[in-house]
Parts: structure tokens; C-alpha cells; sequence
């Protein structure tokens, strides 16, 4: 990087660069609030997935303790036939949301199985519908991650690095013109009081 021209016109340059910084720090914090709070959401409702998940587990294994001795594949029972994501923008970061899924149970013969399966079908059901909404917001939390991240880095560039470094050059500009033009008025006395002395 070249030296630090110490005149009035980088003084007016550097001026506008403060000014132009600080106009960008309230939009990136705005938007670096709007991630977080969008974040603290998803987490809440990862939470909220998950204690359902633990509700759901527990009211099989109450309700369907015989599951044990089942000699099928009871993970084969339900599968997802149609999914569809969406994208949501949310500040400019695109976010996958849950559009429409359908889940079909893969059929088994009624005479030939267990009276419970259709219990544990629907069970299942919830469960797979649940796991796939929890994949969808992890990776929205990973994706609103990285924005975060991005966001806080342009902050903190602006803010702590770009900003500072301008109002400092600025010092230096005011501090070098002002010595300047100290300078200049000392020079015009020496140089008056030498005319006054040669007149003399």
C-alpha cells in the first residue's frame, strides 16, 4: 500500500471513506440480528423436534412392547414417496423450508401380520416425517451458520478495522496540515521581521 499523502484532498477522500463505512455498519447489523433471531428459532424448533421424537419413542415402547419379538423390518415399513423443498430468502441467504411431503406405507399383508402394525405404521409415520423436518433445519442452521459468520467478519471488518484505520489517517492528515500551516505563519514572522530589519 502506498504512503499516506498528506494534503487536503485525502483529507476529503478519507472523509468520505468514513462516512461511506459507517452508512454500511447499521445494515450489516441489522441483518446480523435478523440471523441470529432466525437461528435462535431453528434451534427452538430442533429442540422441540427432538423432545417429540423422545415422546413418540417412549409411547412405542409403552404401548408396543411386543416390537421386540416382531421378526420383520419395521424401518421398512414407511417411506417418503414425494418431497418437496422450497427456498426461502431471508436477507440474502437462501434457506430450504419444507414445501410438501408425502409418506406411503408399504404394504403388508393384514391376515399375515401382527394386530399392532398399523399402530406402529402410524408411529412411524410421525417419526419419519419428524427426522426429515430435523435434516431440513439443520441444514437451514448450518446455511444461517455461515451468514452469521460472513456478516460478523464484514462487521467487524467496517466496524473495528476500515473505519478506525480511516479516522486515524485522518488524525494524521489534520495534525500534519495544522503543523503546516504553523509552519507557514512562523516563516511569514521570520521573513517579516528580516524585511523590517533590512529596511531599518
Amino acid at each position: 500500500m502506498g504512503r499516506l499523502a498528506l494534503n487536503k484532498s485525502t483529507l476529503n477522500k478519507e472523509g468520505r471513506k468514513v462516512k461511506a463505512y459507517q452508512k454500511f455498519v447499521p445494515a450489516l447489523d441489522l441483518k446480523r440480528k435478523q440471523l441470529l433471531a432466525a437461528r435462535v428459532m431453528t434451534q427452538q424448533q430442533l429442540r422441540e423436534h427432538d423432545q417429540t421424537l423422545i415422546e413418540v419413542e417412549t409411547r412405542v415402547k409403552g404401548q408396543l412392547s411386543m416390537l421386540s419379538n416382531y421378526q420383520g423390518r419395521a424401518d421398512e415399513l414407511v417411506r417418503v414417496k414425494h418431497i418437496e423443498l422450497v427456498e426461502v430468502n431471508l436477507v440474502g441467504i437462501r434457506l430450504p423450508e419444507l414445501g410438501s411431503l408425502e409418506l406411503v406405507i408399504n404394504p403388508y399383508s393384514c391376515l399375515g401380520t401382527e394386530h399392532w402394525l398399523d399402530k406402529l405404521a402410524a408411529q412411524l409415520q410421525q417419526v419419519v416425517e419428524i427426522k426429515t423436518r430435523r435434516q431440513i433445519l439443520n441444514k437451514r442452521l448450518e446455511l444461517l451458520n455461515q451468514g452469521l459468520q460472513k456478516t460478523t467478519q464484514r462487521l467487524n471488518l467496517f466496524d473495528k478495522v476500515l473505519i478506525p484505520k480511516a479516522q486515524t489517517n485522518i488524525r494524521k492528515i489534520r495534525i500534519a496540515l495544522a503543523d503546516a500551516e504553523r509552519a507557514g505563519v512562523v516563516r511569514a514572522k521570520i521573513a517579516k521581521s528580516k524585511r523590517q530589519a533590512l529596511t531599518s
